[in-house]
């Protein structure tokens, strides 16, 4: 019974942070239809920042945190400026930023493995390797801190879209582009800020998984399926499903990893995946698509 209730605490610990690294995806599709397979590459550039603060400088991963989001946010202004903005009102913009995004992912890991190589790093805070007791069950700290910090900034989150005017201005976009743009709601704006903030999203997950995984320029092509899986199940778009399917998920793989070994735990996310495009493609809190 004590190793079902440790496995439950692990996986739960985890689902924070799967919850954090999927909703920058989740919103960014939400408001700009944009399918961003870059967005686990760029969680990587959040976690070199995150590991050079601490290797060079001796700060704290969670210290370092508004720095990488406020960098990342600035890269997504740039990229969005340079990249994304001018075919955003094309009827194949979503099926195109799919070859974008798989392209800019190819090129930051490029530029990731030419700076650092392709060596396994580590953020490693006296917490990353600590934890609490409570009988015979450890809660790992790093893992708790970082999903506490995960879903404070998701109640941030939610909380600036459900009540501040521009948090309206993202919603109405997220639900009808045109008729936003028909009531005054300058979409080309709102995609500017959801896409920083999204990107922002990620590097703020960055910094949390530098002590909480290892990681290495390619590592983000072990993590598309797993974000997928997360927007997918959640519903495209749907913060508070991605979160949801997080932790679904999450408690499902620590199980999975329990009883048939860590290697086919990764495996989870991907029949997830499979099994949800298959039977429910709208994912749990996504509209069913209306067949023409």
């Amino acid at each position: 019974m004590a190793d079902l209730v440790q496995i439950l605490v692990l996986g739960l610990a985890l689902g924070g942070v799967y919850a954090l690294m999927g909703a920058g995806l989740s919103l960014i599709f939400g408001v700009m239809r944009i399918v961003n397979l870059a967005h686990p590459a760029l969680i990587m550039m959040g976690a070199y920042a995150a590991y050079w603060a601490f290797r060079i400088y001796d700060v704290d991963p969670m210290v370092m945190l508004p720095v990488a989001a406020l960098l990342l946010a600035a890269t997504g202004v740039l990229l969005y400026k340079l990249v994304f903005e001018r075919e955003a009102h094309s009827a194949k913009y979503s099926e195109m930023t799919v070859l974008l995004t798989f392209a800019l992912a190819m090129v930051i890991e490029g530029a990731l493995g030419a700076a650092f190589t392709n060596t396994q790093r580590v953020t490693s805070p006296d917490y990353a390797t600590d934890a609490f007791f409570i009988g015979s069950v450890f809660i790992p700290k790093g893992q708790l801190y970082a999903g506490m910090v995960s879903l404070t900034l998701i109640g941030a989150l939610s909380l600036f879209l459900k009540y501040s005017s521009f948090g309206y201005a993202i919603r109405a976009t997220t639900q009808n582009r045109e008729a936003a743009e028909l009531l005054g709601v300058n979409v080309n704006f709102v995609g500017l800020v959801s896409f920083a903030i999204g990107v922002g999203l990620a590097g703020a997950a960055g910094a949390l998984i530098s002590f909480v995984f290892s990681f290495f320029p390619a590592k983000h092509w072990e993590w598309i399926a797993v974000l997928m899986s997360l927007v997918v199940l959640g519903g495209m778009g749907s913060i508070l499903g991605t979160v949801l399917a997080a932790y679904i998920l999450a408690v499902i793989a620590a199980f999975v990893g329990f009883f048939f070994g860590a290697t086919w735990s990764t495996l989870t996310f991907f029949v997830a995946l499979f099994v949800v495009l298959l039977v429910r493609p709208q994912g749990l809190f996504g509209e069913k698509p209306e067949l023409a």
